[in-house]
């Protein structure tokens, strides 16, 4: 095996090295959960919830070794990361439920008796970025387990901690050897072999559009099944009758959380014409107000970007011909800090209105009507959230239907709940995460006629 050391993003310092699976340890992982999916599928299903609960009693007693993880490994603020940590102790205990109630049906037939049953599908790759380790991760693994599937779990290279220290609570918590695993290497390794190895029957991927694309074309050699949560250019419209003191406040929180590097970032934010000079006046001291630090203090609002490479692409998008309106602030001395920028593009053609960014950087532009906003808001390839601020319900409404997003918030800039579905339009992704039926995606329904004549 080869080694990849791991960075501090705020301190630039290295951590640890992490051992890089080769493909040979791929296939070995793979062929370890194949053998334990008879005995995990077998159990039953009070007993499968049963384990998923003690698993999300270890994460809740280990959460704040895991948020102090994350703090380390990838620069989340405290408070982010024990929300983190947090939502996978929640989405476990969610997921826990899940078994008791994938329910078949019984459909009315002539000469006999036809039931359903939603039967796991085997192996579950599961493929998590860098920018949400944990609860990306957890809301790939927990309900493909509740479901009665094994799952092979690879983390993003430059953020490993949390997905290893998951790996060994589960164990902690009773899980039997080799149904969750945690491997850690390269996409294009480890990765890659999930796609190609005929055992994994489904492959969970949560990263950039262009490699979801990848992976869905490689997975269609074996008619294998993918959920992809992909790229986003979500649009924070913001209109005329909208409490503005309130949408610009949170404004900021909408895009530079996580240093703006989440998909579901408002990075394109569209304030009605005629309130849009006062909308700037109020968003800039909330920009400027953003405290960009050290992200082990809690009182940080906002923590480093990833890595230096991250941060260089994050600049590029800054041309000298782009108009900034304000920008906030950033620490001096190590760490791959990049400052809160406001931009207001001169052009629809511009790279910072139709790309996913990805770092703290924000379009702000006006629109004449609603149906201007909807025609903005749905001009990009994009399609994963977005929120929308008014005080008419019937607009809410009707722009909400309107906006081609799998998540929309009113008056608010919540994206997730792990009791609602998650999942995006367009080139933001393929299938549906978290809610109800999420453990039904990770199932094949088998129809059963018995004959009675």
């Amino acid at each position: 095996m080869t080694s990849a050391q791991v960075i501090n993003p705020a301190t630039e310092e290295v951590v640890t090295t992490i051992e890089a699976a080769s493909e040979a340890a791929t296939d070995a992982a793979i062929a370890r959960a194949q053998q334990a999916g008879a005995g995990w599928r077998a159990l039953a299903p009070g007993d499968r919830a049963r384990l998923l609960r003690r698993f999300a009693d270890a994460v809740d007693a280990d959460l704040e070794h895991l948020a102090r993880l994350e703090v380390t490994n990838a620069g989340h603020t405290i408070g982010n990361a024990r929300w983190e940590a947090g939502n996978v102790r929640d989405v476990l205990h969610y997921s826990a439920g899940l078994p008791e109630r994938l329910l078949g049906n019984q459909i009315p037939v002539a000469g006999g008796v036809n039931i359903t049953f939603h039967e796991p599908l085997g192996v579950v790759g599961v493929i998590v970025p860098w920018n949400f380790p944990m609860p990306i991760a957890a809301w790939g693994f927990a309900p493909a387990l509740a479901a009665g599937n094994t799952v092979v779990l690879k983390p993003a290279e430059l953020t490993p901690l949390t997905a290893i220290r998951l790996g060994e609570l589960a164990l902690e918590a009773g899980l039997p050897e080799n149904v969750f695993q945690v491997v850690t290497g390269k996409g294009s390794v480890v990765g890659q072999r999930f796609v190609t190895h005929p055992a994994v029957r489904k492959v969970v991927f949560t990263g950039s559009t262009e490699v979801g694309k990848q992976i869905m074309a490689g997975c269609a050699q074996q008619v294998k099944r993918v959920t992809l949560e992909l790229g986003g250019k979500s649009a924070n419209v913001v209109f005329a009758d909208a409490d503005l003191e309130r949408a610009a406040a949170t404004a900021p929180y909408a895009v530079f959380d996580n240093a703006g590097q989440d998909c579901c970032a408002r990075s394109r934010i569209l304030v009605q014409r005629s309130v849009f000079d006062r909308f700037l006046e109020l968003l800039e001291p909330a920009v400027k107000g953003v405290r960009v630090g050290d992200p082990g203090d809690a009182a940080t609002e906002m923590g480093p970007l990833i890595s230096a490479a991250h941060r260089d692409q994050v600049a590029g998008f800054i041309e000298p011909s782009t108009k900034i309106a304000f920008t906030g602030t950033r620490p001096d001395g190590p760490g791959f800090w990049f400052a809160p920028t406001v931009v207001l593009p001169t052009s629809p053609a511009d790279r910072l209105l139709t790309e996913e960014v990805f770092g703290p950087v924000v379009a702000v532009l006006p629109f004449e009507d609603e149906a201007d906003a909807i025609r903005i808001a749905n001009d990009t390839e994009y399609g994963l959230s977005g929120s929308i601020w008014t005080s008419d319900v019937g607009r809410a409404l009707r722009v909400s239907r309107a906006v081609e997003s799998g998540n929309l918030s009113v008056n608010s800039h919540s994206s997730v709940r792990y009791w609602t579905p998650f999942g995006g339009f367009k080139q933001s992704g393929l299938g549906r995460e978290l809610g109800p039926d999420a453990a039904r995606a990770f199932t094949e329904t088998k129809n059963v006629f018995i004959a009675t004549d």
